[in-house]
């Protein structure tokens, strides 16, 4: 059984489907319709609803998910807010509307209205989290998941700052979590919280210990963390996996530790908790982080999740191999740990047992003398796949490059590191002349495809055009004109 608390309503659902998504459950079984399918890809923001869970410190936190992208199974614990909850009522005066509901109605945010309700729920965990407006710059960030297709963001921006401007509506949620967390936590027995639908079930394990026992007791079992790609292909692909084992409520997967010598991500562990973080310490990452999807998506994928999928179209994996980052397997039978960069070994294919979960990623922290860059390449520049991915990082002294690593996405049918150019790099002056030199080698390394997104010609010249880049940033040349139009981005 799978329990969660609905607005004010605890839920339990045990015979459904484990394919399920919240979105679909809201509408078809619920009859909740106020929150809209758009995409079902977790691009548009429409599906927006609040997900709240208890932290460590016995406080309920809230942030914004695509409801396309959340199983069922996933919510097992979680508060579920829908906008039909953020103000109760018909016929009701704007005074007693919510600050952000109201905001909007007078700014004239809402066009067709389709996408509103997103918008709201974006704005409503904006507006709980921040007591204070926070400037246009965090509205924007916050909502970079939310499309308006009838071009109403202006008003929309208005309303954000303008709903500050009322008397504060305290947020009510967090007593009622209280309440239901409690009486859950009283009936919790030592089964592992399941959805069964005939011959299909979707497990959800609240131990290191639990989850390697099922893994081994279900080697063909699908592992899901946040399912920001694993729902997608259920929903777009009809993808029916018999059996789902989700680590997101696995305590050992989902810590984050950072020691000095090293971070230790959970496999689990949602980019959001950790990002923050990590770019502090290599501020080079974060262009990779804010446009790796959008708030909903960091929200709930996680890097475990990014790298058992071994996309060679992934993000982190290039900046992980670049850092020399490591991973950790687990089985009943023992622990591996082995670099990134092996882990992968065909086209979506990982060394990767089937008795084996991935439980940690384990990311050394920068020398004294490290050099880092990392550059996305998209169609779209941001919540868009990447057409390109480069990551390189370097050591020099006496103005002489010593040590390189250079691992590129998009390149070929794994995330790989670029042998040649590294080779051209090594041992060379430390200048700008040095990279766009290496880049020239770029076909001894690759030959990429012709796809969708970019012909092979062009991901060639576009990897020749970011090591001349690379070699002007890291030396210190990059024109004014471009610092410029880059820092605007």
């Amino acid at each position: 059984m799978i329990q969660f608390l609905l607005n004010e309503t605890p839920q339990a659902v045990e015979n459904c489907s484990p394919n399920m998504t919240v979105l679909e459950w809201l509408r078809t079984k619920m009859r909740q319709t106020g929150t809209k399918e758009g995409c079902a890809t977790g691009d548009c923001g429409a599906c927006t609803l609040l997900v709240g869970e208890e932290h460590s410190d016995g406080q309920w936190h809230y942030k914004t998910m695509n409801s396309c992208l959340l199983l069922v199974g996933n919510a097992h614990g979680k508060h579920i807010i829908t906008v039909e909850a953020v103000t109760r009522g018909m016929h009701l005066t704007p005074e007693e509307l919510h600050p952000v509901q109201r905001a909007m109605v007078e700014c004239h945010g809402s066009q067709c209205g389709f996408c509103t309700p997103g918008f709201i729920m974006s704005l409503l965990a904006l507006y709980i989290n921040h007591e204070q407006y926070p400037g246009q710059k965090a509205v924007i960030h916050a909502l970079g998941g939310n499309l308006c297709r009838c071009t109403g963001y202006s008003p929309i921006l208005k309303a954000a700052e303008q709903a500050y401007e009322y008397e504060r509506s305290q947020e009510p949620w967090s007593a009622v979590a209280k309440a239901f967390k409690q009486t859950l936590n009283q009936q919790s027995t030592s089964n592992t919280p399941s959805l069964i639908n005939g011959q299909s079930n979707f497990l959800l394990p609240q131990s290191l210990n639990q989850l390697l026992t099922l893994k081994a007791n279900h080697p063909e079992a699908h592992i899901v963390a946040g399912a920001t790609d694993l729902a997608i292909e259920i929903s777009q692909q009809l993808l029916s996996p018999k059996t789902m084992i989700s680590v997101t409520q696995t305590p050992e997967l989902t810590e984050v530790i950072e020691t000095r010598s090293q971070f230790t991500i959970g496999a689990a562990a949602p980019y959001e908790k950790f990002i923050g973080q990590l770019c502090e310490h290599y501020p080079e990452t974060a262009e990779l982080f804010e446009r790796l999807g959008s708030t909903q998506v960091r929200n709930g994928g996680t890097l475990g999740g990014s790298l058992g999928n071994a996309s060679p179209i992934g993000d982190p994996a290039p900046m992980l191999i670049a850092l020399g980052a490591s991973i950790e397997l687990q089985s009943l039978e023992g622990t591996k740990i082995l670099n990134v960069e092996d882990f992968f070994i065909g086209y979506r294919e990982t060394v990767l047992a089937e008795n084996e979960v991935i439980t940690k990623v384990i990311i050394p922290k920068r020398s004294a003398n490290l050099t880092l860059a990392c550059h996305k390449v998209t169609k779209r520049f941001e919540d868009d796949i990447s057409t390109v991915c480069l990551a390189i990082a370097i050591e020099h002294k006496n103005h002489v490059i010593t040590s390189v690593r250079l691992a590129m996405g998009g390149m070929a049918a794994v995330p790989k590191r670029a042998s040649q150019m590294e080779q051209q790099l090594r041992g060379a002056k430390f200048e700008a002349q040095s990279f766009t030199t290496a880049g020239e080698y770029v076909s001894q390394d690759f030959q990429p495809l012709t796809d969708v997104r970019a012909s092979e010609d062009y991901r060639l010249k576009v990897t020749r055009n970011l090591m001349q880049r690379v070699g002007l940033e890291f030396c210190q040349q990059i024109p004014t004109s471009l610092r410029i139009a880059h820092a605007s981005l």
